[in-house]
């Protein structure tokens, strides 16, 4: 594909969205410190096909972290972006994460108020004023003596939700230098995935499911058939 855009596999695509398979390493959309570089500026230039003239335009439906891989949508228009925001509530987000140490409890909910400081750092807050609700669905689906894997149902989507869920719980997210260990034995890849999408489609109605196929580092880290 001649214009095939950087950091993101498209998955799927039609008149209204586009659903790619996000590398880990890119932004979403643009940041303070990266304005160029991002999946959006890559979709853009490719549905416009190289052609300076074109108005074409992509439009965020949701993000995911810059280190974070996985299944991820962009509208096409307006009309179809508005429909995937009112309708985000029915949307089915799954995740795999493998973390450090055993659960005790192998399934459960882990909810909390999450803000965010100066510095982008996210913690959990009492103060429900200031906090945002956040609640994180996970189970247990394999595990050894040093780590487990995690299938995540993401209930709402709060900026490093899981990240800070996970780390808060005793069980930081392999690979997590910002909230998790600063020494990482597994190598510098964040062991999170978004691993499929399930939503309503803003033409036709349908419930569509899409998923996108873990990086190979998840492989090397723990066997499992994700």
């Amino acid at each position: 594909m001649k214009y095939r855009p950087r950091g993101i596999d498209i998955l799927y695509e039609d008149r209204d969205l586009i659903v790619g398979n996000k590398a880990a390493g890119f932004l979403t959309v643009a940041a303070l410190w990266e304005k160029e570089n991002t999946i959006h500026g890559a979709l853009t230039s490719y549905i416009r096909k190289g052609s300076s003239h074109s108005k074409k335009e992509v439009y965020v439906v949701h993000r995911l972290d810059q280190a974070t891989s996985g299944v991820l949508i962009f509208a096409k228009t307006l009309q179809a972006q508005e429909f995937m925001k009112d309708h985000w509530k029915s949307t089915i987000k799954t995740y795999y994460a493998i973390v450090f140490g055993k659960m005790e409890k192998k399934e459960g909910t882990l909810t909390s108020y999450l803000v965010e400081d100066e510095n982008y750092k996210v913690s959990s807050t009492q103060d429900t004023e200031k906090g945002k609700l956040a609640t994180t669905e996970y189970k247990v689906v394999k595990e050894d003596s040093r780590l487990s894997l995690l299938k995540i149902n993401l209930l709402t989507g709060k900026k490093n939700q899981i990240r800070v869920h996970m780390t808060e719980a005793g069980h930081p997210i392999v690979g997590d230098a910002k909230y998790g260990k600063k020494t990482q034995p597994y190598g510098k890849n964040l062991l999170l995935h978004s691993s499929s999408i399930e939503f309503t489609h803003p033409f036709n109605g349908k419930r569509m499911s899409i998923k996108a196929d873990v990086p190979d580092y998840f492989q090397r880290v723990m066997k499992y058939d994700y």
